[in-house]
């Protein structure tokens, strides 16, 4: 690309040189002799000369300004480029710069930016951590003591069901008794029935 620039710029200047050499040796044929050839063939190599050189004096900054545009391009914000000249490639150089300064700060600070907003989710994070750990003790505590209370509240069943049991078993008692008793008292009451004097009649 670079050498199509070249020679786009020393095109030119080598055609309008050929131009003027192919008028003048047009217009003075007639008085022309061996000598003045051989200057004359040194006027050509010169303009190629000329116009390849000059070519390449605008080609080499664009060259180096295009190098340093395709490393920024490729994430080096540090690429800088420095020209002697004084003309528009150097004004195009200090933009360039400009530009690759801008993008490098804005880099920073987003860098920055990206630093602060991290610290801000790690502590978030832990202070969340935190929590859940201690909502996981309060939790861990609360099935604790429900273990507790639902151990005792089944201690409490068995005893009230052992002491339905006792009760159960003393009303059996009792009725077994109070058969006792009613059976004693038939038979005490018949007992004295018999032992009753009989009467006879006159």
């Amino acid at each position: 690309m670079i050498s199509n620039i070249s020679f786009k710029i020393a095109l030119p200047i080598i055609l309008v040189g050929l131009f003027i050499i192919v008028i003048f040796i047009a217009l003075e044929s007639e008085k022309l002799d061996a000598g003045f050839y051989i200057v004359l063939l040194s006027l050509v190599v010169y303009i190629f000369l000329f116009g390849f050189a000059t070519g390449q004096n605008f080609a080499l900054p664009v060259k180096r300004i295009l190098k340093k545009a395709t490393e920024l391009s490729e994430g080096d914000l540090t690429s800088r480029v420095y020209l002697e000249t004084k003309d528009e490639f150097s004004e195009l150089a200090k933009i360039f710069n400009r530009i690759a300064e801008n993008l490098e700060e804005s880099r920073s600070m987003t860098e920055k930016t990206e630093k602060s907003v991290d610290m801000k989710v790690k502590a978030k994070t832990q202070d969340l951590e935190e929590t859940i750990n201690a909502l996981e003790q309060k939790v861990k505590n609360r099935s604790i003591e429900l273990e507790r209370i639902i151990s005792e509240s089944e201690n409490f069943k068995e005893e009230v069901s052992n002491k339905a049991k006792e009760v159960s078993e003393l009303k059996e008692e009792i009725n077994n008794l109070r058969l006792k008793i009613s059976k004693y008292a038939g038979t005490t009451g018949s007992r004295n029935n018999n032992k009753e004097p009989k009467f006879k009649g006159h």
